[in-house]
C-alpha cells in the first residue's frame, strides 16, 4: 500500500513539472511570436514611409547628399541642355512641311499663272522646303542652271539653320558624365586623405565621402542619358527634313525644265 502511494505521488510530481515546463515553453513561444510580429510591423511601417516619400523626394534627398558643388554644375548642364533641345524640337516641328502638297500647288501654279504665281505660293508657305522652292523660282528667269545653283546654295544655308545650337547639346552630353567622374575622383581623394590622417581603415570614416563620390557619377550619367535621347530625336528630325529638301530640289528642277519646254 505504501508503495502504491509512493508511485502515485511521483506520478503527480512528474505531471506537475511537465505542465510547468509546457507553460513556460508556451509563454516563450508567445513572446517570440509577439517580437517577430512587432519587427514585421516596424519593417512594414518603414517600407510604407519610403513609398510615401516617392521617387522625386528620394531623388531630391540624394541630390542634396551629393553636395552643391559638382551636383549644381551637373544640374546646370541638364537645364541648359533641355532648353536647347526644346527650342530645337519646336523649331524643327515648325520647319516641317507637307512637301507633296506644296509640290502639287507649285506645279499647278506654274501651269496656270507662271513663275510669279508659283513664287506667291512659296512666299505664303513656311519651312525650308518652301524657301528653297522660292529661291529656285526666283532664278528661273535666267536659266535652269542658275536656278539649280541657287537651290544648292540656299539648301546649305537652311541646313545650317536646322543644325543651329545642336553642338551645344552634344557638349552638355559629353561634359555631364565627365563632371560626375571628376566628383567621384575628388571624393575618393578626400576619403584616402582621411584614412592617411587617422592611420586606420574605418568604413564609417570614409562611407560618406564615397557615397558623395558615387552620387555625382550617377547624376552625371542620368543627365547624359536624358540629353542623349533628345539629341538622337533632333538628329533624326534634321535628317528627315534634309532628305525632304534634297528630294524637293530635284523635283523643282524637273518642274522648271518642263516649264521651259
Amino acid at each position: 500500500m505504501k508503495r502504491l502511494f509512493s508511485i502515485l505521488a511521483m506520478a503527480g510530481l512528474f505531471v506537475l513539472s511537465t505542465n510547468t515546463v509546457s507553460a513556460k515553453a508556451t509563454a516563450a513561444i508567445s513572446n517570440m511570436s509577439a517580437t517577430v510580429n512587432t519587427a514585421m510591423v516596424m519593417l512594414q511601417d518603414e517600407a510604407g514611409a519610403e513609398e510615401a516619400k516617392g521617387f522625386t523626394q528620394v531623388l531630391k534627398e540624394q541630390f542634396i547628399q551629393g553636395g552643391a558643388g559638382f551636383m549644381g554644375i551637373v544640374l546646370l548642364c541638364l537645364i541648359l541642355g533641355l532648353a536647347v533641345a526644346i527650342e530645337r524640337i519646336i523649331y524643327l516641328n515648325l520647319a516641317s512641311t507637307n512637301s507633296a502638297k506644296l509640290k502639287q500647288q507649285v506645279e499647278d501654279a506654274l501651269a496656270s499663272g507662271g513663275i510669279e504665281a508659283a513664287k506667291e505660293i512659296c512666299r505664303n508657305t513656311k519651312g525650308p522646303v518652301a524657301s528653297i522652292y522660292y529661291q529656285g523660282l526666283d532664278r528661273a528667269g535666267e536659266s535652269v542652271e542658275s536656278a539649280e545653283k541657287a537651290v544648292v546654295a540656299y539648301g546649305g544655308v537652311q541646313m545650317g539653320q536646322l543644325e543651329k545650337n545642336v553642338s551645344w547639346l552634344s557638349l552638355f552630353i559629353a561634359i555631364a558624365p565627365m563632371l560626375g567622374f571628376m566628383g567621384t575622383v575628388i571624393g575618393m581623394i578626400q576619403a584616402f586623405q582621411k584614412i592617411s590622417a587617422v592611420g586606420n581603415l574605418s568604413a564609417s570614416l570614409i562611407a560618406g565621402d564615397i557615397q558623395v563620390a558615387l552620387l555625382t557619377t550617377v547624376f552625371g550619367l542620368i543627365t547624359a542619358i536624358i540629353l542623349q535621347i533628345f539629341y538622337n530625336y533632333i538628329i533624326a528630325k534634321i535628317d528627315s527634313i534634309v532628305n525632304d529638301m534634297e528630294d524637293s530640289s530635284i523635283t523643282l528642277i524637273d518642274m522648271l525644265v518642263d516649264h521651259k519646254k
